[in-house]
């Protein structure tokens, strides 16, 4: 999880059409083509990694505990997950990935040989919490496992061994301890990952030799889930890393990858991540670009998949995404436990906006991470849960999963600091099945409300509804004292006058709208 790019550099600028007017512009057309992409709902994925309290003391509390749970899974945080309709969940790592081996996590608790967690704090890992009670949490969630592979220090074979004890029903000596172990039935897991930043702590590899490697992995990956494919994932760039990329489309046929991976963070400078909740008006700025980055980033990385998979068979999955700041005060640094302010909130607004404008290639996202580590949704506090900004911002704009993009031209106004401008309002929008309009809207402006002027094309709507994301200040954040502080409000600032729709946004504010 840990950079070698070096994201300072790029300061991010969009030269945007009549920039100048009174109020943004965008216009939209209502009536989808049939080549019109579907936003896949798998972009509003999450990650979970051995790291913190993200597991434990997060996800899972264990079956002794007092705080309420089901095998050990924490009640609270299945029914908050399921309400924001959690689409699939990556685990176990991260780095940690490629320090583990599944086999320890099997068998009777009280049997299992523990390690140390290297890469997060140097703390001891129990391995009390493993496959059978990842992919039975998952099952609970309603959501999509997705294992990522330890190619690091692992084995082909081990690999191999994890696919067939997860999915296979046929007789063979994994499915036996499988069912052994207490579960009869495979899980069919769909979504695989073959290593994790290969290119830093998985290996430190280079992309020629990382892409052998995926190549043995894959093969031996017997690409079947029952009646379905797998869906392996390469590891893939770190930010603007586009040689990475290159490399890797060059050299892995498209009959062993199925989606290969880029990571980027909203971070001002390793060397200095600002505070998560007493940065100044400079450093929201600063992150806000590296935030906005992830725009060009997805269109330079797609054009090089162009080239070799003109007919966007391999999907560019971003499987770490989100704010990077220091951690919290008197916190273990290897825990990277964050508070969750408005600006995550604009950071996820506009983020999944950018995924959801670039949905023909962009198939999968996983925000960094779940609960209580980096850009969480979810922070525990003893028995105490407390939704973020976040999570607000992801059950908001879950309307857009498994919908049909209607693509939008957005002229907008200038957020300006200091001689330097950023868009003040992105957009996306979608069609759902049953035919009703979503438009997400975000302002990242701080200080300044914006008017946005929609332009519908001569479409027409009787009824408009719509949800707020806001407060006085975007250093606001939910807390165990005020944990309901920022939550989804009515938004009444939309007017609609024949075709053309009117949207106030005040400062810092994510809206999503509902046209019938």
């Amino acid at each position: 999880m840990k950079h070698k790019a070096l994201i300072a550099a790029c300061i991010f600028f969009i030269t945007v059409a009549n920039a100048g007017k009174a109020q943004t512009s965008i216009d939209l057309d209502v009536n989808p083509g049939t080549s019109n992409p579907v936003i896949s709902k798998y972009i509003y994925s999450h990650f979970a990694e051995h790291l913190g309290h993200g597991i434990y003391g997060g996800f899972y509390v264990g079956d002794t505990s007092k705080i309420a749970n089901t095998n050990g899974v924490r009640n609270d945080v299945i029914e908050a997950l399921k309400k924001m309709k959690i689409p699939a969940l990556r685990w176990p790592g991260g780095c940690f990935a490629d320090t583990y081996h599944w086999k320890d996590g099997i068998g009777p608790k009280d049997k299992r040989p523990s390690i140390v967690n290297a890469w997060w704090g140097g703390v001891t890992e129990d391995n009390s919490f493993g496959t059978h009670d990842f992919l039975n949490m998952c099952e609970k969630l309603g959501a999509d496992p997705y294992l990522s592979g330890n190619v690091g220090s692992g084995t082909v074979q081990e690999l191999a061994d994890w696919v067939q004890y997860a999915n296979t029903d046929s007789k063979n000596p994994m499915s036996d301890l499988r069912k052994a172990n207490g579960r009869e039935t495979p899980w069919g897991v769909k979504f695989w990952g073959v290593g994790n930043e290969a290119w830093g702590c998985g290996g430190n590899m280079t992309p020629e030799y990382y892409a052998n490697e995926f190549r043995k992995f894959s093969t031996f990956m017997a690409n079947s889930r029952g009646k379905s494919k797998l869906f392996r994932v390469a590891s893939g760039a770190s930010s603007a890393d586009y040689h990475w990329t290159e490399v890797l489309m060059k050299n892995i046929p498209s009959d062993l990858m199925e989606g290969l991976a880029m990571h980027h963070y909203a971070v001002i400078d390793w060397g200095h991540k600002s505070s998560a909740t007493a940065f100044t008006k400079d450093e929201y700025f600063e992150t806000m670009q590296r935030a906005l980055f992830m725009d060009t980033l997805v269109i330079k990385h797609s054009a090089i998949m162009d080239k070799y998979d003109p007919q966007k068979k391999i999907a560019l999955v971003v499987d770490e995404w989100g704010g990077w700041y220091d951690v919290e005060p008197g916190t273990n640094p290897g825990f990277l436990y964050q508070q969750n302010t408005m600006r995550d909130a604009m950071i996820a607004g506009a983020t999944l906006n950018i995924f959801n404008n670039h949905s023909d290639r962009v198939r999968m996202a996983n925000l960094a991470q779940c609960i209580n580590v980096l850009q969480a949704v979810i922070l525990t506090n003893g028995p105490q849960l407390i939704l973020t900004p976040t999570y607000h911002v992801m059950e908001m704009y879950n309307v857009h999963q498994d919908a049909t993009l209607l693509p939008v031209s957005v002229n907008s106004e200038w957020y300006e600091h200091k001689g330097q401008k950023l868009p003040a309002i992105s957009a996306s929008a979608s069609k759902a099945k049953d035919g009703v309009v979503h438009i997400s809207l975000v302002n990242i402006d701080p200080d300044h409300q914006h008017t946005v002027s929609v332009n519908m094309h001569g479409a027409k709507f009787k009824d408009i509804s719509g949800r707020i994301l806001s407060s006085a200040k975007v250093n606001d954040y939910n807390s165990a004292a005020n944990p309901d502080k920022i939550q989804p409000k009515a938004f009444k600032g939309a007017t609609m006058k024949g075709e053309n729709l009117s949207v106030v946004l005040p400062p810092a504010s994510v809206v999503v709208l509902s046209l019938n």
